[in-house]
């Protein structure tokens, strides 16, 4: 176990990142984040594509080791750990893939336990009450038998959900969890996503194009641009924001007009 470092342990921020670096060969992706997620909160971080979003959330799981820099995770430098250790850190994430990533070959029920067979002795039946547990939670009831070939956008997106948090974590990332999707199942998404930090008190972390869904749940926001964040904030922050670059993607985006610094509109 690394060091854990007391003045980067705090109840307020659950994950903090200093100064992360990241290159693919010529390719800088990320140049210097600094970064405080907060604990038991919607955080979302929004960006234009290639802008290292999906990169950055790879190297909060471990999944990719910076070129230079820390993630402090409770308080825990994660970036020198080895990989038996760093499994230790993982069991702390639960991750919804932004096409729900669903097992073709197996029903509902099978893809919510998959987690628990992997990484856990549990009997068969402790597995089958908890994965009718996390599916009655988010409304699939009676869905257990189902093929992920019968289930409309919405309810995959509930069922990646159940086997994100069947191995009940700490911290939940959610991959653009709403592209593709209709008006209504997007808002469906959005509940799902604010009733889930509620109950479970998880922190969450979005990566998100979609600026109604941003500011309709977002407790934090942060905007990557240029391998750095550039803005940060609550949504009333935001929108007060005085940055060109963040004011254009906000505004261009539909969901919010910005006049004389403050927006207007869109967010009902």
């Amino acid at each position: 176990m690394s060091e854990i470092d007391p003045t980067l342990r705090d109840e307020q921020y659950q994950l903090r990142v200093r100064d992360l670096h990241k290159s693919f060969g010529s390719h800088h992706v990320l140049r210097g984040v600094d970064l405080d997620i907060e604990r038991h909160k919607i955080n979302i971080i929004i960006g234009g594509s290639g802008q290292g979003k999906s990169v950055l959330c790879k190297h909060l799981m471990g999944l990719l080791k910076p070129d230079r820099g820390a993630i402090y995770v409770d308080g825990e430098d994660i970036v020198p750990l080895d990989e038996v250790a760093m499994n230790r850190v993982r069991r702390k994430f639960g991750m919804l893939f932004q096409h729900a990533a669903l097992f073709d070959s197996m029903t509902v029920e099978e893809n919510v336990a998959f987690p628990l067979r992997e990484h856990t002795r549990l009997s068969r039946k402790k597995i089958r009450e908890l994965v009718t547990d996390k599916l009655e939670l988010l409304g699939l009831r009676n869905a257990e038998q189902k093929m992920t070939s019968e289930l409309s956008g919405g309810m995959a997106k509930r069922v990646g959900l159940a086997r994100a948090i069947v191995l009940e974590p700490e911290i939940l990332i959610y991959d653009e969890p709403t592209t593709g999707l209709d008006p209504i199942a997007t808002k469906n998404v959005d509940n799902m996503i604010a009733e889930t930090a509620r109950r479970l008190g998880v922190t969450s972390i979005v990566i998100s194009h979609d600026m109604a869904s941003t500011f309709r749940i977002a407790d934090h926001i942060f905007m990557l641009q240029g391998g750095r964040i550039v803005a940060s904030g609550t949504p009333g922050e935001i929108l007060r924001s005085d940055n060109p670059d963040l004011r254009l993607f906000v505004e261009t985006s539909g969901a919010v007009k910005f006049t004389q610094g403050r927006a207007r509109g869109g967010l009902g």
